[in-house]
């Protein structure tokens, strides 16, 4: 049985938890025990039983009390070592510190005792409160109120220390972070799975346990698991069980690793700034039976700081609308004009069209460049072609950290903002359900990243490149960012307005973008080059309007051309239009040719 599994998800989930070790016929463990934070709270709920018996009533309520609803649990089954079979020596053990509960439950035993300090005392005889007890005294001796206080380093360093002692895989939390760290010598494993949804159904555990995360409904939310010992998949997919390498030590929050150190400093994996990738397959030297692959931190991609040059582009984009019944009358609304501002100079733009008619141009609310077509001349076949030459001075995105800027969550806006910037903060209209579920979602961005807003945004869009996938022909005009949401999978435009939808959740103002992109100069990069291209804005105070590109995982600079901006789709298609008479059997074809020019 594993006798510790530590869990972090991003947002909270209500699982349900099966001790089969307490049913008919089965030997009881000496004790077990639950911990969490209910409602995201830094007060902790913790159940525990010592020397159960066979259908305990306590064993029955985890498995049906939707109280367990968290962010964060700690399980431990016990088979005792030290102490006394009694609830003052059942883990998972609790103290409070920093105005928040700290819990820990440890898999392993010291060999010698650790002498208690004057702030924290252990209530019963374990080696495990004795770790929690010490673990505080050096939190409050440097003054430190919460994990993320403490580096990484210097946290590995702490249990290290305890090491020499014995046995000490463990699993530490304070509400907002689950610690855990895997004993140098083995003595004790640590195992690490990593859920990334959408989720069906989804269930995992052993002989003597098991956890259904769907029985009571499952959010679309990935999570950190941390076994003892791998467990077993009883419903639905699951990631794959890899162990943690003795020494090292993980720092999990809202379900990404924030930092995983090992013996040395130079074996840190930092968590910016590298490029995405997926846990490697390991070279194995032993049979797989004896050297199971390690657990390898999948990063977070965020995007590079470094300058980009100034580019100069001609873009065609050609629209040829068919019809299989003459179309007599229509009007048609074209935004394909490249935006002309302090980014991006337009050194010229015109327009072909196939059939005459009359046309006039005007800005938008948005101050897009917009041309409207009236066309009473009868015809079969339209072709709009818009020949643009475009200069991309948007070449350091990041570099706009101005004096006294607001950057934390929530921002606060002055009246006039608020009113001007309303139509860019209203989030789509959705369920109420869908809205409460998809604003716990962007929380977790906020929570992960310590309310600073640059991160979290950083994070969003580094998040939805790596775990959302492109799949052409799954979405339409009518998806809804919950439906992106929910499912993983989109195009550009979905993942533009989930995007949107949750940065207007965290009070961020944000507006989609229509353009073009320059995927290089080779064939194999040109997934998005033959069409138009779609992102966001968000607007940051006192710096502007900047571009997030959740398709790409990064931040627009030099290789995006800007076209057209509104509060969603409808507000920047480039063509859209209104046929009175005629124009049955419609087909669209759109082709979209993008070339840097060489200065």
């Amino acid at each position: 049985m594993p006798n510790l599994l530590a869990m972090s998800f991003e947002g909270s989930v209500t699982p349900a938890f099966d001790l089969h070790c307490l049913e008919p016929g089965r030997t009881p463990p000496d004790g077990w025990g639950i911990a969490c934070y209910p409602g995201g709270e830094p007060a902790a709920l913790v159940l525990k039983e010592a020397g159960p018996a066979h259908g305990s009533p306590s064993s029955a309520l985890v498995s049906a009390w939707e109280r367990l609803e968290s962010s964060i649990f700690v399980v431990h089954i016990r088979t005792a070592v030290w102490g006394a079979i009694t609830e003052a020596n059942t883990q998972p053990f609790q103290r409070a510190w920093g105005r928040r509960d700290w819990v820990i439950a440890h898999s392993g035993s010291l060999e010698r005792k650790l002498e208690p300090g004057p702030l924290f005392e252990p209530v019963g005889s374990t080696d495990t409160e004795q770790i929690l007890c010490d673990l505080l005294a050096r939190v409050a001796d440097r003054g430190y109120r919460c994990i993320g206080d403490v580096s990484a380093q210097l946290l590995v360093s702490w249990f290290q220390e305890l090491n020499v002692r014995g046995g000490l895989t463990t699993a530490l939390a304070d509400g907002e972070d689950l610690v855990v760290y895997a004993d140098r010598r083995g003595n004790g494993e640590a195992w690490v799975c990593e859920l990334l949804p959408p989720h069906g159904e989804m269930a995992f555990g052993d002989k003597d346990l098991t956890v259904d995360l769907t029985r009571r409904g499952i959010h679309s939310r990935k999570g950190i698991l941390v076994s003892s010992e791998p467990l077993d998949r009883r419903k639905g997919a699951s990631g794959a069980w890899k162990k943690l390498t003795p020494g090292h030590l993980l720092v999990v929050r809202q379900g990404a690793v924030r930092a995983d150190v090992g013996l040395e400093p130079a074996e840190s994996r930092p968590t910016v700034a590298v490029p995405p990738v997926r846990a490697a397959p390991a070279v194995a030297t032993l049979p797989v039976a004896t050297q199971p692959p390690p657990f390898v931190q999948r990063a977070r991609p965020v995007h590079s700081t470094a300058r980009a040059e100034v580019r100069r582009y001609e873009v065609l984009h050609r629209t040829v609308y068919r019809y299989r019944e003459t179309v007599e009358r229509s009007a048609h609304v074209l935004r394909l004009f490249p935006a002309h501002d302090r980014l991006q100079t337009v050194h010229s733009s015109r327009l072909e069209i196939s059939v005459e008619g009359q046309h006039r141009e005007f800005e938008d609310v948005f101050g897009n460049r917009v041309r409207r077509l009236m066309l009473d001349t009868p015809f079969t076949e339209l072709s709009i072609a818009a020949h643009s030459d475009v200069e991309v001075l948007d070449v350091d995105p990041l570099d706009f950290r101005p004096a006294r800027v607001r950057v934390t969550i929530p921002l606060v806006w002055m009246p006039w903002q608020r009113q001007i910037l309303q139509p860019f903060l209203l989030p789509p209209e959705l369920p109420e359900s869908e809205l409460i579920e998809l604003n716990e979602y962007a929380m977790s961005f906020a929570r992960r990243n310590d309310y600073e807003l640059l991160d979290a945004l950083l994070d969003l869009n580094a998040t939805m490149f790596s775990e959302y996938r492109y799949e052409q022909g799954t979405t339409s005009h009518a998806t809804s960012p919950f439906d992106v949401y929910t499912t993983r999978r989109g195009v550009c435009q979905d993942f533009a307005n989930l995007f949107i939808c949750l940065a207007r959740l965290l009070g961020v103002p944000a507006r989609y973008v229509c353009g073009y992109i320059f995927t290089g100069e080779t064939p194999e990069h040109a997934r998005m080059a033959e069409e138009s291209h779609a992102w966001v804005q968000v607007y940051l105070p006192e710096v502007g309007w900047k571009g997030f590109d959740p398709t790409n995982g990064k931040l627009t600079q030099s290789d995006h051309v800007r076209v057209a901006v509104g509060r969603n789709y409808i507000d920047a298609t480039p063509t859209s239009g209104t046929l009175y008479v005629g124009g049955a059997g419609e087909s669209l074809s759109v082709e979209v040719k993008m070339e840097r020019v060489r200065r």
